[in-house]
């Protein structure tokens, strides 16, 4: 099954890149490692320590190569072109919502309706006219042009929206998930075939979380962006989840479990895979993606097909799940939704499905029977560099961290002084030690979790040792001298050689040769060699006059006469 019916292939945006430097790293820093690589910062990424970088167009995986050995650098990745992980509705007189009643909706709906609960739906837009939807809308972003333009341009934003919150018990269309839950459009594309731009999907994630959203839902396969893990981060600091496609190559790509997203994979009415639904380590639950019924822009209905409404079908139980028990964290919530998930292989995790394929009544009953009372702190040790290590300018440090639920953040201290906090593993700080005095420092790191317990590490003394600038003053002129020809001489033939030195108690900057008057050379070393034609020089008396600068601009000038 194809991404997208009828797309046509796009790769990544010309002439840009996505960048993190790691936490610590000043601007200046960034900019002079950017301008290296032939690169520009043209925007920072709502509050993400995320850059959008403009490079010269053929040139972009080069420069991603280059930046990805520097040690300064967190990550750098090609801005890629995402389609929609869904394929073209069909059988508009569908036979009913299959899929509520095998994730046994019904019952959790005697408990929770995601009522307070809004679900930002990042795709193509939403018909917010919908009779389905009109209810439950609320303002929402265009994350491409920073406008407020959230219309659907492609009918998938629709039908994943109505999937997550279609209003329900209404006598209308169909049922959505989450009955009562709020939905907040945020357009990421304004290419009607639905193509988004990672860098697009990371704005309007970020935008999301600074706005209120509980939960955000992304179809589309961004399992593999770093730009948009730092987005999903983000929002996990804000107390939201971010429910994320599987996508449908029906290939594992080999992507490692991302501890900010919930990765989904696409089963069918039999609780079998459906054959082009993604599969891997990165999945973290599967539910039902086939023969989805939800709605089309413009007022109807259709089936849709895709881990695209795997996607929405989660973010939906996500919000009664939240709804149900307000005091859950993000991590808590997340780990009801696979504890209470049924494990249709039998196993607890499947690479097929993840911790199993959802179950909403399960998860809204563990919501209720789960107290929110995480209390132990996170430990973190500095991993680089070692105790008693000697540095000296721009310093790499490694902090390595962890705890039972999860790690939200790290700050790292040299001599008390935060230096830079970084929100993604692996926890990656660049010093400039030169900041500091010579001699030894202790460098500390402090891991928060997701609770807001805080661990701190063992203190790692080093010992910076940076060469001392000596600041010279300029005290004297400098001086010159022209060894040849000498003053008086009469010169013949057809060259005559020009010599000429110059010192300086700084540093001497300039050298110059006039004859007659004419400059005839410069230079900006301390001597200075000149053939002078003397074949077509009128005879009589010449002038010849050097004139040194030194890089206070102070002056000396030395002159001659010479005759032919």
């Amino acid at each position: 099954m194809p991404a997208s019916a009828g797309n046509v292939a796009k790769t990544w945006k010309p002439g840009q890149i996505l960048v993190k430097p790691n936490a610590g790293l000043t601007d200046a820093e960034f900019e002079k490692i950017l301008r290296g690589n032939q690169g520009k910062s043209n925007e920072k990424i709502g509050n993400l320590p995320v850059h959008v970088v403009s490079v010269p167009e053929q040139a972009e995986e080069a420069v991603v190569r280059a930046l990805s050995k520097n040690p300064h650098i967190e990550f750098a990745e090609l801005d890629m072109a995402q389609p929609m992980s869904a394929t073209t509705p069909n059988d508009p007189n569908f036979a009913g919502a299959w899929h509520l009643a095998k994730i046994q909706t019904p019952g959790a709906w005697d408990v929770s309706k995601a009522d307070g609960i809004t679900i930002a739906i990042l795709d193509s837009g939403v018909d917010g006219s919908h009779p389905d939807l009109v209810s439950h809308m609320i303002p929402g972003w265009n994350a491409v042009d920073g406008g407020s333009d959230t219309t659907d341009i492609n009918g998938h934003g629709t039908a994943v929206a109505g999937t997550a919150a279609a209003v329900t018990d209404n006598s209308v269309g169909v049922a959505g998930v989450a009955w009562n839950a709020r939905v907040m459009p945020v357009r990421i594309t304004n290419d009607p075939t639905g193509y988004a731009y990672w860098s697009d999907i990371a704005r309007g994630l970020s935008w999301a979380a600074d706005n209120g959203a509980d939960v955000a839902n992304i179809s589309y396969g961004v399992s593999g962006s770093s730009a948009v893990s730092s987005a999903a981060q983000y929002m996990n600091s804000k107390g939201g989840l971010v429910v994320v496609a599987g996508a449908n190559d029906g290939v594992d790509p080999g992507y490692t479990n991302d501890p900010y997203m919930i990765s989904v994979s696409a089963t069918d009415g039999n609780d079998a895979k459906a054959s082009w639904s993604n599969y891997g380590a990165f999945i973290d639950v599967a539910a039902p993606g086939t023969y989805i019924a939800t709605l089309l822009r413009g007022g109807g209905y259709a089936n849709w097909n895709g881990t695209s409404f795997s996607s929405p079908v989660t973010a939906g139980v996500v919000a009664l799940i939240q709804a149900a028990n307000p005091n859950l964290v993000p991590a808590d919530v997340e780990k009801v939704l696979k504890d209470s998930a049924d494990k249709v292989s039998g196993l607890n995790f499947d690479p097929n499905f993840g911790y199993g394929r959802i179950n909403a009544s399960a998860a809204v009953q563990l919501a209720l029977n789960t107290v929110a009372k995480d209390t132990l702190a996170p430990a973190a040790i500095i991993a680089s560099p070692g105790a008693g290590s000697v540095v000296s300018g721009l310093t790499s440090v490694a902090v390595n961290a962890s705890d039972n639920v999860a790690v939200s953040q790290v700050s790292f201290y040299a001599g008390g002084k935060l230096v830079g906090t970084d929100g993604t593993a692996p926890y990656t700080f660049s010093w400039d030690s030169t900041t500091a005095a010579n001699g030894n420092i202790n460098l500390t790191a402090v891991a928060t979790d997701s609770a807001g317990n805080q661990g701190s590490s063992s203190a790692v003394t080093v010992n910076v040792q940076n060469q001392t600038t000596v600041t010279n003053t300029d005290q004297a002129a400098p001086t010159v001298t022209i060894s040849n020809p000498v003053n008086g001489a009469k010169v013949s033939g057809s060259v005559v050689n020009i010599s000429v030195a110059a010192n300086d108690d700084i540093a001497v900057a300039k050298v110059q040769l006039y004859i007659d008057s004419k400059l005839v050379s410069s230079t900006t070393s301390k001597t200075l060699s000149y053939s002078w034609n003397v074949k077509k020089v009128a005879a009589g008396s010449h002038s010849i006059k050097a004139v040194a600068t030194d890089t206070s601009n102070k002056t000396a000038t030395v002159s001659i006469l010479v005759s032919k």
